[in-house]
């Protein structure tokens, strides 16, 4: 028969072993910030980002490189359905009205697969954006940028270095927002200054990928 402290140990390994499965279970499925993040890697601050050719929901394409004259390109994933990307829509076309006549382009990418162009072009009429949007289908800039959530902004300078990556600022309801993000890391680059804080964890709802 087992004795009392064959029990106790069979009874605390078996714990420990319980909790060596949790701990790996949890280092699977949240990153390093403990958020859940299963989609790709996102390119390192200061990598150059290689050109590439989206379409607007008219047809007309735009590429990356077409805009790199100028300071740089401000690279927003955005969503016609997305509550949290529809809060931005106003502070996104500010943004836009702001910083373009500054030097910088404005261009919003939707990559979720159930909007298409006529959705787009609808939605973005309804909002009265003041950028392209460009429709990415099958997801393959989101991917190479590591896009993930709607919205989701990259800054891109006129070198093609990827300079700010993630949130426009830290509040969806914009009396409580603190820290203005992208806002600052475009005033950074004006003034020739190094940003402060160049990736800042970008929230909303998943890119709905094909």
């Amino acid at each position: 028969m087992r004795t009392a402290r064959t029990v106790h140990q069979l009874t605390a390994a078996a714990t420990v072993g319980i909790l060596l499965l949790l701990v790996a279970a949890t280092a699977t499925t949240l990153s390093p910030g403990g958020l859940a993040d299963n989609g790709p890697t996102a390119p390192s601050i200061g990598a150059r980002i290689e050109d590439f050719k989206l379409a607007d929901f008219t047809g007309k394409e735009h590429s990356l490189s077409q805009y790199r004259s100028g300071k740089g390109v401000v690279l927003i994933f955005v969503s016609a359905r997305c509550p949290v990307s529809n809060a931005y829509n106003e502070r996104m076309i500010q943004l836009a009205s702001e910083y373009q006549s500054k030097g910088f382009q404005f261009l919003g990418i939707n990559a979720n697969k159930a909007e298409d162009p006529s959705e787009m072009a609808t939605h973005a009429r309804q909002h009265g954006w003041n950028f392209p949007v460009l429709k990415d289908t099958g997801n393959a800039i989101a991917d190479r940028l590591g896009a993930s959530v709607t919205p989701e902004a990259y800054v891109i300078d006129a070198n093609g270095a990827l300079r700010y990556h993630g949130r426009i600022d830290d509040s969806q309801d914009p009396a409580a927002i603190k820290s203005q993000d992208l806002k600052t890391a475009l005033d950074a680059i004006l003034s020739n200054q190094e940003i402060a804080k160049t990736e800042a964890k970008a929230f909303g709802c998943s890119i709905k990928r094909g």
